[in-house]
This record gives structure tokens, sequence and C-alpha cells, in this order.
């Protein structure tokens, strides 16, 4: 290892007394401890019995709070949970310090192997998408339908904007950068991943721009943040760079579930011109293109997402019998979705 690599920090050394996570109204937080790793999950109560379980994945970067707008609206649909992937949000690093998508797609496994909960609806947004998309293909047995919001495939020509998050994958770029920006606020810094991750930065409310600061002053306080950030990019470069079965298109290619496909025409670190690639490449898939998002629609347009979704059991054949008889928690209709997507 170089002098200017990340040493691995071990989970059993890195857990200080931070500023706990936020909960949202009807949301509780519950601690997983599986072989390996241990996993927040954020649930909300089934509002009635029987219905087909979901599960969330966020994003580099993110963690289960990214879902907090979609899973109340998806309520009457499936039973919601969203995981804080190893390292993120208030899950603890993993032992073996793999935060490859591979890995990560193991952690997303082992959880719903553990609990039982398979087969899930499978939502994954950025690099959760690339998370998502794998553990659909290895393991079909457990995916009943996906959802991806601008999932982090590999591109050829990269968006301009994504290339700092790549360089971040760099032996001593990331602790670089943490000298460069000591100064920073946490208040400076929402604002630019705000500006990078939203079509129109103007949509966060104010309590939802403190939330996110509150949770970026709780990230900073943790010594492994850099570490995880920096070791889960480089784990999106090194999926760009496989091929064969293992490349990450191939593998959507062997998806069996019928997909949601995400885009927003403003997002500045996924392609735009991906989506119509992913629409060939996930063999039963549908296609919503949101021209005025970013890089995070559930959080820009959570009920044309949801509307979406509905859409997509409807058409799959899995909506819940007596969910048919109950009206969609969503302001957006199927025109509006479909408007949306022109």
């Amino acid at each position: 290892m170089s002098s200017t690599e990340l040493p691995y920090v071990s989970a059993t050394n890195v857990l200080p007394k931070v500023t706990p996570v936020r909960v949202a109204e009807g949301e509780r937080l519950r601690s997983v401890g599986l072989p390996g790793i241990t996993l927040t999950v954020r649930s909300r109560p089934p509002v009635r019995e029987g219905l087909p379980p979901a599960l969330y994945v966020h994003g580099l970067g993110g963690s289960s709070q990214n879902w907090s707008a979609l899973m109340p609206l998806n309520d009457e649909l499936v039973d919601s949970e969203a995981l804080d992937l190893p390292g993120f949000g208030d899950s603890p690093p993993p032992d073996d310090g793999d935060y490859s998508v591979t890995g990560h797609a193991r952690a997303v496994i082992r959880y719903l192997d553990a609990s039982g909960r398979g087969p899930v609806h499978l939502f994954g947004n950025s690099l959760g998408g690339a998370v998502s998309t794998r553990v659909a293909a290895v393991r079909p047995d457990l995916v009943r339908t996906l959802t991806l919001v601008s999932p982090a495939l590999p591109e050829i020509r990269v968006q301009r904007n994504a290339v700092p998050t790549g360089l971040l994958a760099l032996p001593g770029v990331a602790r670089l950068f943490t000298r460069l920006t000591k100064d920073w606020s946490a208040e400076q810094r929402v604002r630019g991943v705000t500006a990078l991750c939203y079509g129109d930065p103007g949509q966060v409310t104010p309590e939802g721009f403190r939330n996110a600061v509150e949770e970026m002053e709780r990230r900073l306080q943790l010594p492994y943040f850099w570490d995880a950030m920096a070791r889960s990019a480089r784990g999106i470069v090194n999926a760009y760079t496989l091929g064969g079965q293992h490349g990450l298109w191939r593998q959507a290619e062997r998806v069996l579930a019928p997909t949601l496909l995400v885009y927003g025409g403003r997002d500045q670190l996924v392609a735009f011109r991906m989506a119509q690639r992913a629409s060939r490449a996930f063999r039963d898939s549908r296609l919503l293109t949101l021209p005025d998002a970013g890089h995070v629609a559930m959080m820009e347009y959570p009920e044309v997402v949801a509307s979406a979704f509905r859409e997509l059991l409807e058409d799959a054949g899995e909506l819940a019998a007596d969910a048919g008889t109950v009206a969609a928690r969503t302001v957006g209709s199927r025109a509006d979705a479909a408007n949306a997507g022109s």
C-alpha cells in the first residue's frame, strides 16, 4: 500500500458518540447484526397485513433517509424498508473493508437471506442502482420488481461533473480533498451537494436544508466517512472496467424482474442519454424520463415516481388484490407521469 493510500479503519475502533440519526414521522430504525457487517434498517409499519416487502438502496454519500419522501407514498402498496449500506448513514464500516459494488451487493443479499423477506420490490439510486442490478442478476429469487433511479451503470463518456467522484477513487485524493476543504462549513457542503444532485436546488425546503446540514455535521464527525466515500467511489470505477459476465451491462441483460427505469433530464452525474441504452438492456423494462429532474428523482418528484411504481406493479400483475381498491397516495396521476416523461 502506498503512503498516500487511505488505511482501512476497522469498525470496532471507530464508533464515536455523534448526534442521533434523524427519523421522520412514521419511521423507525433498528440495527441488524450479520456476519462481517452491521446494518441500520429504516422502516415504516405496514398499513395492513400481507403487503409485499420492498427494500430501498441509496447512492454514494447517501443514506436510507434519501427514501423518506417516497416510502410513505408507497404505504398502500408495499411494506417498506431502506438500508444504510456499510459505512454510510448509521451503519458502521464492513469488517473486511470491502466497499466494491459486489461487496455492497453481498451486504444486501445477506440481509435479505437473513430476514427472509425476499423476494422484494427492490429500489436503487445511483450506486444503489448498480448494486441492485447486480443483486437482481445474481439472485433473481430475491427480486419481484426492480426500480432504478439514475443507476450508476458504465458510461464511455462520463458526465463532466462526475469526474471529481472518479478522482476521489485515486489513492491520496480523499486525504488531499479533506485538507483543502477543512474550513468548509456543513452549509457550504450541503449547498454544493444539492446543486450537483438536484435539477432545481430551489425545490429543497428550508426544513429539508436544515435536516441535510444536521446530517452532514453528524457524518463529518465519523472518522471513517471519507474512507467509505473513497473506497465506494473506487468500487464504482472498478465496476465500470469489468467486462464479460461480471460487467454491469451484461448483468443488466440477465435481470428477469420487471424493471422501472427513472432518468432525469438535468442529471449532472448520470447522462440522460443512457436512458435509452438501459431500456434496451433490461429485457422487461419501462422508462420514465423527467426532463426537469436531476440525480435524485425520488427526492425531487416522489409523487411521480410513486405513481410510476404503482403502474409497474399493475402491469406486472404484482398489485396486491385489496390495494387495487385503495386510492393511490400520490398527488400525480398517470397522466402526470406520462406528461413528465414526454
